[in-house]
């Protein structure tokens, strides 16, 4: 892993109209580290994420993502710098088979080759998705749902992906093949930032943590010490 980060967040602050969320967020996220975000409901995880993939604007600080700042940058340039988001809920297109879904994945790319062997990676990670690409993905299982939204974030080549809850509504046996197979594809160099209420699947998957509250980074460090600190279990993680 690189000692520079490949995604630094400084001083963020953005919201909806006038209502902020994020207060002054610091957070960086090293090339090949798999980075969890920790936090209650309404801490500010999902609007974090959202800024990052400029969803949604933010209104001060910085965005830097190998060095380019994207802060002011529109979606579908954060997407081509290699940023891909997969949402919370999925958001599926519904009324399209899988296999399109995934192609829109890849909708900015231009190579046809590139594109189609990835299609056929992402049948290899997830067989499912193989049997079920000619159904309607809205009519997939919720974790099947996920795979697909998993998969369609990998199509565009990310170099980070930012996954919202990975976990939510999801079977414990479909959660353990979603973090063996994220496992396997940092092993390949992808770098992830998940959000993930289950403290202690996000603990065990990521290398790194942070832990939101009230719109700002409250605690952070490595994911072994996260879990250990009494203070950090005893003010955050106990209540998550």
């Amino acid at each position: 892993m690189s000692d520079e980060p490949l995604l630094k967040v400084n001083d963020l602050h953005a919201g909806y109209g006038d209502v902020g969320v994020l207060w002054g967020v610091d957070l960086e996220v090293r090339q090949g580290e798999i980075v969890c975000l920790l936090g209650s409901n309404g801490a500010g995880k999902t609007t974090l994420m959202r800024t990052l993939s400029s969803l949604v604007r933010p209104s001060a600080g910085s965005i830097r993502f190998d060095g380019r700042e994207l802060s002011t940058s529109d979606p579908d340039q954060v997407l081509q710098a290699g940023v891909a988001h997969v949402p919370e809920g999925r958001r599926l297109f519904s009324g399209m088979s899988v296999r399109d879904n995934l192609l829109m994945g890849a909708y900015l790319r231009h190579d046809a080759t590139a594109i189609e062997r990835d299609l056929q990676r992402m049948y290899e990670l997830f067989p499912i998705l193989k049997d079920r690409r000619s159904q309607d993905a809205s009519t997939l299982s919720g974790g099947e749902q996920q795979m697909c939204a998993i998969a369609r974030g990998l199509m565009s080549a990310p170099r980070i992906l930012l996954i919202d809850e990975l976990s939510l509504g999801l079977a414990p046996a479909i959660v353990d093949r979603l973090c063996d197979t994220l496992r396997e594809l940092n092993r390949g160099g992808l770098t992830l930032l998940v959000v993930e209420q289950d403290v202690a699947i996000a603990l065990e998957l990521a290398h790194y943590a942070f832990v939101m509250d009230s719109g700002r980074i409250a605690h952070a460090g490595k994911s072994g010490e996260v879990s250990d600190d009494p203070a950090i279990q005893k003010a955050y993680l106990g209540t998550l």
